[in-house]
């Protein structure tokens, strides 16, 4: 392996892009979307999380669902990292970086019952989605339409996720609860 290093590019600063968007307006929308991506990640990993730790009746069916949901976070966090390199940016891709960029907090390490960890993810995924809306007024404001297309495109996404979790949480359930609850 060669010890020799040759930087292309440092994190945090902005190149020229060939989209002709002036670097001034790229470096918001970048700082935007790297936000954007450091969240996507720290919703990944809590979904996950939650995807290893589901027990008990609803087991497979919530089980696949946040499979469905941290699959669909993953491709959205691609698509955010290659369209802020198109930009002229680099996407934050160290733990570091992410943690201290991300707007979201993350749930601790315990385990919770299912109904706890589906409302934590709801709260987060409502965060997110306020920020969404914020970057697309954002970009669409510089000019930046292709992006906010992009964030408008998985805002859909995440709200038609949102809005399923909110299904699971409801009251009405075939599961019977055992007469010692």
């Amino acid at each position: 392996m060669s010890t020799q290093k040759e930087t292309r590019q440092q994190a945090g600063t902005v190149e020229e892009n060939s989209l002709r968007l002036e670097t001034e307006k790229a470096e918001q929308i970048i700082d935007a979307l790297n936000s954007d991506l450091a969240d996507a990640y720290v919703l990944y990993h809590q979904l996950h999380k939650h995807h290893w730790n589901i027990e008990g009746a609803e087991y497979l069916p919530v089980h696949e669902f946040l499979q469905e949901i941290y699959e669909d976070v993953e491709a959205a966090a691609d698509e955010l990292a290659e369209r802020l390199q198109s930009l002229g940016g680099v996407p934050h891709a160290g733990m570091p970086a992410l943690s201290e960029n991300a707007t979201v907090e993350p749930e601790d390490e315990d385990v919770y019952d299912i109904r706890t960890s589906l409302s934590n993810d709801l709260e987060m995924m409502g965060d997110i989605i306020e920020s969404y809306r914020e970057h697309i007024d954002l970009a669409e404001g510089l000019g930046d339409y292709a992006t906010g297309e992009i964030l408008r495109g998985q805002l859909e996404t995440i709200e038609e996720h949102t809005h399923h979790i909110e299904h699971y949480l409801e009251d009405d359930t075939l599961v019977i609860e055992s007469a010692t609850n």
